[in-house]
């Protein structure tokens, strides 16, 4: 991602509530869409207001060879009424993120290649023990083997922290908990005129930090070690220029590391191991210059090894829509239904159902506002607990020039946790600013 659009989905960033907003995913981000100008199933006639190209405001870039580097800071202050996210005795601070960040990207005609490397620094004023580092590298590439085959690839690296916002983050700790994370992934598309079939493989794998609590006592977490291995199929055929049907099915395997472990130190330990899969069907659109995105329905299945927890199963669905009422507006659409990976102990995972909206108006070239809600809800299997989580937010955007960027933004974060294992009820107000300097 380059030039001005770098800006804006950054200032974007503080109006919502990290790892805390509806996770949906777009059905067609699991699979990488070909980029043939020839091709059936191309969905380009308009862009959206925060990744279209805004004249004059466009950064340069640092020409190195055959590639452009894109270097970019962005720093945010921000006020947060309630940093640990608790029910009662709520504790606001003001907190400053700094990113620096480079892009690597390749500028031949045929292939592509990219990298990144991110770090972000989070400094409290006051509550000293939530200061924070979190780091990323990665890279991912495109072999155009023929006009209409592609092979990509992928792989990146986190050490990242869970928000105190999160399910599964302990209430208890004198720190967030800290955690990497790997990925890796490798896939190929291959275009017949009408039909297009793709296939990729993924691997995820998540190591977590004990960490301690006030009184110092150790909060253990390496039972969420895990690795995620997911395979996706896929076949579309595009029955206009505009519309093309499709069908999907991934199966995964999720394998937990620590096996059995010392009773004392877990004695409520129960295997989370388990395999499942998710069949869709749908169709991807471009309704003239108005709409364009993709739907699918279809059934989930998530089957446990430990045969005190019953399966995860009901309707699956992934969905991205996107409207242009006029040029200057955008208005997108998600939707999902997923099984996750429960990080509470008793629990094997959860079913997570989630809705979202963004509308972005631009106002003027250089100034663009907008609006984020979101709504999720998650089931858990294994124990009586049920989240209800809504996000809510707005921005404004002042393109300044070339090289500087500004963005203020507010976001409202609720949950409400209901059952006899739930967990607390709590609310979160974020107030913040965002200065963002590129070349």
């Amino acid at each position: 991602m380059t030039s001005n659009k770098r800006i804006l989905f950054a200032g974007l960033a503080i109006a919502l509530t990290a790892g805390g907003a509806a996770n949906a995913q777009s059905a067609r981000g699991a699979l990488a869409q070909a980029s043939d100008t020839s091709s059936n199933f191309r969905r380009d006639r308009n862009i959206a207001v925060r990744q279209r190209p805004h004249e004059g405001y466009e950064a340069l870039g640092v020409r190195a060879g055959a590639f452009m580097a894109w270097p970019k800071l962005t720093t945010t202050v921000e006020h947060n009424d309630n940093v640990y996210a608790t029910a009662v005795n709520e504790q606001d601070d003001i907190v400053a993120h700094v990113v620096p960040e480079v892009v690597l990207t390749s500028t031949w005609s045929r292939h592509m290649v990219q990298a990144f490397a991110r770090a972000q620094i989070h400094r409290f004023k006051d509550l000293e023990t939530e200061n924070t580092e979190e780091y990323s590298v990665g890279a991912q590439g495109r072999l155009d083997v023929l006009r209409s085959f592609q092979v990509r690839g992928g792989a990146d690296w986190s050490r990242l922290v869970e928000p105190r916002t999160s399910s599964a983050s302990p209430t208890n700790t004198l720190e967030p908990i800290r955690y990497e994370l790997s990925t890796a992934n490798i896939g190929a598309i291959r275009e017949f005129n009408r039909l297009r079939v793709s296939g990729r493989f993924d691997v995820r794998r998540f190591d977590y930090e004990n960490g301690v609590t006030t009184t110092g006592a150790p909060v253990l977490q390496d039972d969420r070690d895990r690795s995620v291995y997911t395979v996706t199929g896929r076949a579309e055929y595009a029955v206009s220029p505009d519309t093309a049907l499709f069908a999907q099915v991934s199966g995964n395997t999720r394998a937990y590391r620590l096996n059995n472990p010392s009773a004392s130190l877990y004695p409520a330990f129960v295997n989370r191991d388990s395999e499942g899969y998710e069949a869709l069907v749908g169709a991807n659109f471009e309704l003239s210059a108005l709409v364009r995105g993709e739907l699918g329905v279809g059934y989930l299945h998530q089957e446990f090894d430990d045969p005190r927890f019953n399966e995860i199963d009901g309707l699956g669905a992934r969905a991205q829509v996107e409207w242009f009422p006029t040029q200057l507006v955008t208005v997108t659409l998600t939707g999902s239904r997923t099984v996750e990976d429960a990080g509470i102990i008793g629990s094997s995972g959860y079913l997570s159902s989630n809705l979202g909206a963004q509308l972005d108006y631009e106002l003027l070239r250089n100034v663009i506002v907008g609006a984020q809600a979101s709504y999720g809800n998650d089931d858990y299997e294994g124990i009586d607990r049920e989240d209800k989580r809504f996000v809510a937010g707005v921005s404004a955007t002042y393109l300044m020039n070339r090289n500087v960027g500004l963005t203020v933004g507010v976001t409202h974060f609720e949950q409400e946790s209901d059952g006899a294992a739930g967990g607390q009820d709590f609310e979160v107000n974020r107030v913040g600013a965002t200065l963002t300097l590129q070349y």
